[in-house]
């Protein structure tokens, strides 16, 4: 099954969450909150593996990772010493795409992936378009000089002042820079995701 390109309105409908974290789908949620309170609605409880398999679903969709690749993820935190949901997450954290997000120089993580695609962003002064690239601690992620300027640059920072930057991250907003501080912890990923329950699905 390829990456889901639909509505995503329809994805925060189905988590009843807003996984992406953007505003507009805040409201969302409330009005389906609000239509459910006019009604009684009886829910089919889940079984134990439709809730593992949710909450796969739910990793893939906030990171945008496709099956082969997110199962990929899985084996080496399986491989690794330590907690392996944490291990996992932490991965997913550490890509490029999620980093370029994270920091502000991107609306979205699908808007990050077309970025670094086209070659706009450097990691240690070297061009980078591998949206998968795990950033290490003392990594350092620009915006290429040439683009500083730019108005489509200026549009996102500005979109996305103020926006709450995970402190694993260190922004630069005069050099438009980011330096990777150190691996982060589970509390700094800021997802609602319960890891474990991924964990189980796969190990079955």
């Amino acid at each position: 099954m390829g990456r889901y390109i639909g509505p995503k309105a329809k994805m925060v409908r189905k988590f009843d969450e807003n996984i992406f974290g953007n505003p507009k789908y805040d409201k969302i949620l409330e009005k389906k909150k609000a239509a459910l309170g006019k009604r009684v609605q009886r829910k089919r409880k889940m079984s134990d593996f439709g809730l593992r398999l949710m909450e796969k679903q739910k990793a893939k969709a906030i990171y945008g990772i496709l099956e082969k690749q997110f199962k990929g993820y899985y084996k080496i935190a399986a491989k690794s010493k330590g907690v392996t949901g944490e291990i996992l997450l932490e991965l997913l954290e550490r890509r490029l795409d999620n980093v370029v997000f994270r920091c502000g120089f991107a609306t979205t993580r699908r808007e990050s992936r077309q970025l670094i695609g086209h070659r706009h962003f450097l990691v240690n002064g070297r061009i980078v378009n591998i949206p998968s690239y795990l950033v290490s601690p003392d990594d350092k992620i620009q915006i290429k000089e040439k683009d500083k300027k730019s108005k489509f640059f200026e549009d996102i920072i500005d979109l996305t002042k103020g926006k709450d930057i995970p402190s694993w991250l260190e922004f630069n907003s005069k050099e438009f820079a980011v330096n990777i501080l150190k691996i982060p912890s589970r509390e700094e990923m800021g997802v609602s995701l319960k890891e474990q329950l991924i964990v189980e699905l796969y190990s079955k």
